[in-house]
């Protein structure tokens, strides 16, 4: 029982990986998948150290984007297809922080459900 247990990221062997951006209207995650869907790594606006209404701005899902893109690049991978879900903020501007980075986009795809007359929409704004 003198084995030495250690924990760490290591290099994958592949170049091609998704990026699943999933913007809400309070915060966008982004996930970095292999081409079967483990998660590989991850950055959401809140990670990335802002709190409350702030994380819900595009510059928060860009710094997001770029952290995720940053860390799937030491990871190895060169070529993401981009996956959206949600309606939220950071959805564009996600797209051009991964692309800064100097990854690669090959496709980008919308998984964005609609409801066909499910819940109800709240109420309009009156200004």
């Amino acid at each position: 029982m003198n084995q030495k247990l250690t924990k760490g990221k290591r290099k994958i062997n592949l170049s091609l990986g998704f990026a699943c951006i999933h913007s809400t209207f309070n915060n966008t995650i982004i996930s970095i998948t292999d081409p079967k869907g483990n998660v590989l790594t991850w950055a959401s606006a809140g990670s990335n150290g802002f709190k409350g209404s702030r994380k819900k701005t595009q510059y928060a899902a860009q710094m997001a984007a770029k952290n995720a893109s940053a860390k799937a690049l030491k990871l190895g991978i060169k070529k993401v297809g981009i996956i959206l879900n949600g309606p939220g903020n950071g959805r564009e501007i996600a797209i051009k922080g991964i692309h800064a980075t100097g990854l690669e986009i090959i496709s980008i795809e919308d998984k964005t459900g609609v409801p066909h007359n499910g819940c109800r929409a709240p109420k309009r704004r009156r200004v």
